[in-house]
């Protein structure tokens, strides 16, 4: 985490354009719920998580095998006073070969700790981090979504807004 945002990074015995392709494919690792394109800059999807959480993001940079950033163009939390929290922040991912292996660095820029979501978005970008991690390694993401059960995460944030 910096002053800036929260980051998290992570090692794979995968190539950059695995790590990359599974970056892009947000509905094997972060939510089934996710409609619209991930991967096409100027293009935006929505993300929802029951009544818990939506956003709608706008995908400004897919570089194959080097990047992806996300800006966060609308945002609604339930249990948060402050709605707009992570309107205007940004989510990237760098991929970068590290010695054979490829790194990849989730980082959510503008995601303080002085926002209300912190604990809990922080705590969720760790999971969603692992469940990425997993995609890449496995083909196999834990992501959260339609007929699955809540994740303890998703269990304390829908706890909050109730």
């Amino acid at each position: 985490m910096t002053d800036h945002g929260f980051t998290t990074t992570f090692t794979v015995d995968r190539t950059p354009m695995e790590a990359f392709d599974a970056v892009i494919d947000a509905r094997g690792w972060w939510s089934e719920e996710i409609d619209g394109p991930t991967d096409q800059p100027g293009a935006e999807f929505t993300y929802h998580y029951e009544d818990v959480h939506r956003c709608r993001i706008q995908v400004t940079e897919a570089v194959p095998g080097r990047k992806v950033s996300w800006l966060v163009v609308d945002n609604y939390f339930d249990f948060t006073e402050d709605k707009t929290e992570w309107i205007g922040t940004t989510i990237s991912f760098d991929i970068s070969d590290e010695d054979g292996k490829t790194e990849v660095r989730l980082t959510h820029q503008g995601l303080v700790p002085a926002y209300e979501c912190f604990e809990v978005c922080s705590t969720a970008w760790d999971f969603y981090a692992g469940s990425l991690r997993s995609l890449i390694t496995t083909g196999e993401g834990q992501p959260n979504g339609r007929g699955r059960p809540r994740l303890p995460l998703e269990e304390a944030a829908a706890g909050q807004g109730r």
